[in-house]
């Protein structure tokens, strides 16, 4: 299958969560960090996140520094990379900063558990929305529509159940952490890759690239290639 480079960017906590067991969207990344991910986001095609995030915190996914975002068009590019939503059930809200704050193409990838007057809701406000059979989105079908859409660069910004579906199907081929100099604690806490888990011998691996202390508070930033596992 032809697919875009997926990138994986996380902030963490030192214990491994990616949100509190409030499950709001807790604060984790420094402003170094936000810094940092905003030029990421600068980098790529589109950015990606799925469902649980999508409906509880309909994110921007915009780059906030206007002076990267002269840069890109400039370049000939979108003023901001194209936002992508994968959602069992795509009941977002229509004035939800997902759908309202741009410019930037929006897609939602979905199944037919929509309802079709939802998706004519979406469409209507500019949404494209791509509907695939079964319960779940095939995040395959998605990773080949979106490279016949021109998206060669995919940043993936989670939650912990769309990542590790991402290194379930062997889809991510790079992985960086922001290591937060904090403890969430909580066993409902999520963490980087949430679902059933792994196996030792069926884990993906991970190759090191670098490991750099980012800023004054102790943040920790890791970049890793991943390996296939041996599924």
């Amino acid at each position: 299958m032809t697919r875009p480079r997926v990138l994986i960017n996380v902030a963490m906590t030192a214990d491994g969560k990616i949100d509190s067991v409030a499950r709001r969207g807790a604060a984790i990344s420094s402003a170094a960090d936000k810094r940092r991910v905003d030029e990421l986001r600068a980098s790529v095609d589109a950015v990606l996140v799925g469902g649980k995030t999508l409906l509880s915190e309909s994110p921007k996914l915009t780059i906030r520094n206007a002076a990267l975002r002269r840069a890109r068009l400039e370049r000939g590019l979108p003023e901001n990379p194209m936002k992508v939503g994968v959602v069992s059930v795509a009941n977002l809200d229509l004035e939800g900063d997902f759908v309202r704050a741009g410019p930037a193409e929006r897609l939602v990838f979905t199944t037919r558990r929509t309802p079709p007057e939802q998706i004519a809701r979406l469409e209507k406000v500019g949404v494209q929305v791509y509907v695939t059979d079964g319960e779940r989105v095939d995040l395959h079908e998605t990773l080949a529509t979106l490279h016949r859409l021109g998206v060669r660069r995919l940043l993936v910004e989670g939650g912990g159940t769309l990542l590790a579906e991402f290194f379930r199907l062997g889809l991510a081929d790079e992985l960086i952490i922001y290591l937060a100099p904090k403890i969430f604690g909580g066993a409902s806490a999520p963490t980087l890759a949430d679902g059933p888990g792994f196996l030792p011998e069926q884990a993906p691996g991970l190759s090191l690239v670098s490991v750099e202390k980012f800023d004054p508070k102790g943040g920790i930033l890791l970049h890793y290639f991943i390996q296939e596992s041996t599924r």
